[in-house]
């Protein structure tokens, strides 16, 4: 049983150096590459006469230095964050002391502060203080002269993520719920398989037509990716299932199994998203487990 992805890997842009996407859209890619962060964080500024700014980046002086260049002395009235992961979060503070612009989000007041006990990129990469300005709800719609954001709540790789869709244009700012370079990371006990995949159901009804994603290029055909990402996830529930069935009992001794020529900077990573799929098996009464599923801990089919 295979079910490969295509994922779109080229990116042609210059760190800190900003490159429209669209009309009134410019992208800045911030120098913080990694497994994860693919070639970095988009940071992007949307308007004409007046600016947001979607997802500030990491705390960096030379991509701080770049926004308010690209911004060209026209003003920032609101700082967007997709959620509060430190490389799309870090830069707000910065920035809104520069600017005066309110934060905006989903905040983490109501999320309990609880890491995991494998972190995916082996340093802390939550905010979880992160407290915005100006907290958004799932619906809320953000207007100013120049655009108009309806904020969209898509948990499962983050429990405050969002999507801002820029109405009257049929794109979607997508954060990192749908990226072209790579499926996304789902890692718990922050990240949740069933709120992940009622999210992409969510985009499925949508009518967005180009996404633009916190990592990596953009999307152009974003519905067909958002179906592909489902199937894939179901293929690699299935997948888990039939080790499990098979006799493979704990998360650890999935992961060479189900990611046999896994490059090993992402071992962890992928032990958490085996684990998110697992907690998702169990919920649905497919896996049992004498306690939570940590990485030595048997498993069972039910």
């Amino acid at each position: 049983m295979s079910h490969e992805l295509q994922f779109k890997t080229s990116m042609v842009f210059e760190y800190d150096q900003p490159a429209p996407v669209s009309p009134g859209i410019v992208r800045i890619v911030a120098n913080n590459p990694s497994p994860l962060t693919f070639k970095g964080t988009n940071t992007y500024l949307v308007g004409m006469t007046e600016l947001a700014v979607i997802d500030p980046g990491p705390l960096d002086p030379d991509h701080l230095s770049a926004i308010l260049n690209a911004a060209g002395g026209r003003p920032i009235r609101q700082i967007l964050i997709t959620h509060a992961h430190r490389d799309h979060v870090d830069g707000a503070n910065a920035l809104k002391e520069e600017t005066g612009a309110p934060i905006m989000g989903f905040g983490r007041d109501e999320i309990p502060a609880e890491g995991p006990s494998v972190n995916p990129q082996g340093s802390e990469f939550i905010d979880y203080v992160f407290t915005p300005d100006v907290k958004i709800a799932h619906g809320d719609v953000i207007a100013e002269k120049d655009w108009r954001f309806e904020a969209i709540h898509t948990p499962g790789h983050a429990p405050d993520h969002l999507c801002f869709a820029l109405l009257g244009r049929n794109i979607l700012f997508s954060g990192d719920h749908v990226m072209a370079w790579n499926t996304t990371l789902v890692a718990p006990p922050e990240g949740s398989m069933a709120d992940y995949v009622s999210s992409l159901q969510i985009l499925l009804e949508r009518p967005e037509s180009l996404y633009l994603p916190g990592h990596g290029g953009r999307l152009d055909e974003p519905q067909r990716s958002v179906k592909a990402y489902l199937l894939h996830r179901r293929w690699r529930e299935q997948s888990i299932l039939e080790a499990i069935r098979g006799g493979v009992g704990t998360i650890q001794s999935i992961v060479p199994v189900i990611y046999p020529t896994i490059d090993q900077k992402l071992t962890r990573a992928a032990a958490l998203s085996v684990q998110a799929h697992v907690e998702h098996l169990i919920a649905r009464g497919l896996v049992t487990c004498d306690g939570s599923p940590t990485w030595d801990r048997p498993l069972s089919p039910a």
